[in-house]
């Protein structure tokens, strides 16, 4: 990949930290697909994951870009203690003085790693969670070194945990701050938060050709847990499923969940036609497989297996989730958008979709359309002229 035109060709120094970098998770694929590609437009690209993960994931066959851990072994609970005196026992504070130093140890490491950057060079820091900019602000950050932080779910996922009081502590402190959708950056502005903006996550792959949509075969990408409540989708197939005969559900992940679901999908007479993927490496071939792709989550930001169908071809049944939702599947043009957590309706969704060869084929050629700027040429683009934007 060579720099866009309009962009200067000179190699940035590019630094992408997060708490776990090489588990199996969208947020951690987007890192691997941002550091691959700028690393192959000429940028000096390190990956850093600030721990290992304990199930660790290979998202790139060949990377170009460095990839540091800085924890030498994946973080584990400390169990509550069960009284005052174990709690200020002597094991328990050898062990406190032990995590201290070893985190003063992982910071040390990532603080020689920033300094070593030639005073005069462009160099920008991407702090991929709030997590990972509370465990950075303690570490020294060269003046010329730009820092942006990103985070990979919606305004409303935020507003239901810690993260919104998080983002808003430390992200006015960076050069950006970067959300998965323009709604998502206007609300945490509307919380003073000046320096939000939206960047969309990349598409990691380019089909050359749509799916054919011929497969009867309706999908959902995601890990076998609970936020993902694909109970609900086994029971809007179950109910779609029994006016089309021949259609099969096919769950791509690997989760705790899965015992669970395939003793529902017996229970509701789909056993048989409920098919679980586990971990599949080759997600662009997995995608032509299917004729729907259907998301019934809890909460998401801006999911990544919807913009990855829709490049390929494939359209969507999904539940109105969030601002990210919404612009990745045009309601009655790429897919269906339904009312959270109406079960009844999915069914009716999906049905639909299943029963339509030409409605599945029309919406499956303007979803290709609709997400082309995600491409990631497109969004190293933007990346790119942000960039440039933080160094003036």
């Amino acid at each position: 990949m060579t720099p866009p035109a309009g962009h200067p060709a000179g190699p940035r120094s590019l630094f992408l930290v997060g708490i776990d970098v090489d588990s199996m998770g969208g947020s951690q694929r987007v890192l691997h697909t941002l550091a691959q590609g700028f690393a192959e437009r000429g940028h000096d690209v390190e990956l850093i994951g600030i721990r290992p993960s304990p199930e660790p994931h290979s998202y790139t066959a060949d990377p170009a870009y460095r990839h540091t851990t800085l924890y030498p072994t994946p973080a584990t609970p400390v169990p509550e203690a069960a009284s005052l005196a174990e709690r200020f026992g002597p094991a328990r504070l050898r062990e406190a003085r032990a995590r201290r130093a070893q985190r003063g140890r992982a910071r040390g490491l990532l603080a020689r790693r920033l300094a070593a950057v030639p005073r005069g060079r462009r160099a920008h820091l991407v702090v991929g969670s709030p997590w990972a900019a509370v465990w950075l602000e303690p570490v020294p950050r060269p003046p010329h070194l730009k820092a942006i932080g990103q985070y990979h779910e919606s305004f409303h996922q935020a507003c239901h945990s810690v993260n919104l009081q998080l983002i808003l502590r430390h992200y006015p402190a960076l050069d950006k701050a970067l959300f998965l959708s323009e709604a998502d950056a206007a609300e945490f502005r509307r919380r003073r938060l000046p320096n939000a903006g939206a960047m969309p996550n990349p598409v990691p792959f380019s089909p050359s050709a749509a799916a054919p949509l011929d497969t009867r075969r309706v999908g959902a990408v995601g890990r076998l847990d609970h936020v993902k409540r694909l109970d609900r989708l086994i029971d809007a197939f179950a109910t779609a499923a029994a006016r089309h005969p021949g259609w099969e559900l096919h769950l791509f992940g690997d989760g705790p969940e899965e015992a669970g679901l395939r003793e529902r999908a017996a229970r509701l007479g789909v056993g048989d036609r409920v098919r679980f993927r586990g971990s599949v490496r080759d997600m662009a071939a997995a995608y032509r497989e299917l004729s729907v792709v259907a998301l019934t989550s809890e909460c998401e930001g801006r999911p990544m297996a919807l913009a990855e169908a829709s490049a390929a071809g494939v359209p969507s049944v999904a539940f109105d989730l969030s601002g990210g939702v919404r612009e990745l599947v045009g309601h009655g043009r790429t897919g269906t958008l339904v009312p959270y957590g109406d079960t009844a309706a999915f069914a009716v969704a999906l049905e639909e979709l299943m029963g339509d060869p030409a409605l599945r084929e029309r919406y499956g050629r303007a979803a290709r359309t609709h997400v082309a700027p995600l491409a990631l040429p497109a969004v190293l683009d933007r990346w790119e002229a942000l960039f440039e934007e933080t160094d003036r």
